[in-house]
């Protein structure tokens, strides 16, 4: 597939991405500010986001912009520290005069971002998970999210644990690996699966050897590793040398595209986690087959992964609510966001009024063994994907909203 006809042939999904010039043209650039840790043990996946939030930008482009305006996106390295998200964020807004910041992977910088986004009314389109950042407490009306904790887990739990199973976990101690614990506990409550331990590890650990003897003497029959980006791969690594899997069932919040591909199918293999998008839903999904074309045109034929659709969905959602208002007023992209239906990745999505949450379809993965392959970006089987609904979601007046 040539990229001219990759791009061409895009559905109606990524048509959001690609509307029509509006009105006559105006002479200023869009400009969309991008904090993520291109630097630290996230940096695989940021990257990704940025390309992915690149090829949003692109489609855009390459068809007129928005009302005739070009859009730009500025990345900035974040270093996976909310200060410096913060400070990154707020020169965005003042010295670069960005309309608009979408961006962080770290729950404990997003909530950094938002900070920033709302004392100064920036909308902020937010691609990492939180719990914390849609209640009332932390609300900004100006902020829309992307998945959250409680809605990773419980789908994650509905495919591993049954009533009366015995769950360890080992969480990392900062906001994302907490979120992450909270969700999977009230999950397994929900089931009727019983918690037999706890243990936290530092953020960016290297040696899990000491809490491995801990984890395996609970006896349970399912470890939930809440972690992310290297910490993932190497606490599973490790898990594995110590015979974990021949004791128990591994479970992630979200298993990741990039950790699995560093450390290999024997590493990983059986090992079941969450998702927000896979290349391989193609079969299912005519917008996740006109996402991938349109990737590999751009890309030199390599394969979108999870972080890096939520780059793209991100970016695309807010540039088609400035199509939709005409431009970048504040008040009218906020008000044309929570009105949005888009399909951009995997299948319809809309923001919920009340708390301004994606209500998106959630995936469950399991990772291959290698024999199973049929390639090497045949990473997964998708043992579920539960369909959006509001019904996934704590209701907006368990977040303290008014309703």
């Amino acid at each position: 597939m040539t990229r001219r006809t990759a791009l061409a042939g895009l559905s109606a999904g990524a048509a959001l991405l690609a509307m029509p010039r509006l009105g006559r043209a105006v002479d200023e650039t869009i400009r969309i500010g991008f904090p993520t840790p291109l630097t630290g043990p996230f940096a695989a996946e940021a990257r990704d986001q940025v390309k992915c939030a690149e090829l949003a930008v692109k489609l855009v482009n390459d068809k007129g912009g928005i009302g005739g305006r070009k859009v730009e996106l500025l990345v900035r390295d974040d270093k996976l520290n909310a200060g410096e998200a913060a400070t990154r964020t707020l020169e965005l807004i003042e010295k670069d005069k960005v309309h608009a910041v979408v961006g962080a992977l770290s729950s404990a910088v997003q909530l950094a971002v938002n900070e920033v986004t709302r004392a100064r009314g920036v909308i902020y389109v937010s691609i990492s998970q939180s719990d914390t950042i849609n209640e009332a407490k932390d609300f900004s009306k100006y902020t829309f999210l992307a998945l959250n904790p409680h809605m990773t887990t419980a789908a994650v739990a509905r495919q591993t644990l049954k009533k009366g199973m015995k769950v360890a976990h080992l969480v990392a101690d900062y906001a994302y690996g907490h979120e992450m614990l909270r969700g999977f506990k009230r999950a397994q409550a929900a089931i009727g699966a019983d918690n037999v331990g706890e243990i936290l590890h530092p953020f960016g650990a290297a040696d899990y050897s000491t809490f491995m003897p801990r984890l395996m003497s609970m006896r349970p029959d399912v470890l939930c590793i809440s972690n992310f980006g290297r910490d993932q791969a190497n606490a599973i690594k490790q898990a594995v040398d110590f015979g974990v899997k021949q004791q128990m069932k591994i479970v992630v919040p979200v298993i990741l595209h990039n950790q699995r591909l560093a450390v290999g199918p024997d590493v990983f293999e059986g090992v079941v986690g969450g998702a927000n998008y896979y290349w391989g839903l193609e079969t299912q999904s005519k917008s996740a087959a006109a996402f991938n074309a349109a990737f590999k045109a751009a890309n030199g034929g390599a394969i979108p992964t999870d972080y890096g659709a939520y780059g793209y969905s991100g970016v695309g959602s807010l540039l088609a609510a400035m199509q939709a208002a005409g431009g970048t007023d504040t008040d009218k992209v906020v008000d044309a966001l929570e009105k949005l239906q888009y399909d951009l990745t995997k299948g319809p999505q809309h923001y919920r009024k009340c708390d301004h949450q994606s209500v998106q379809s959630v995936l469950v993965l399991e990772s291959k063994k290698k024999s199973a392959m049929a390639g090497d970006n045949d990473l997964f089987a998708i043992l579920a994907n539960d369909t959006g609904s509001d019904d996934m979601l704590r209701s907006c007046s368990e977040l303290g909203h008014a309703t």
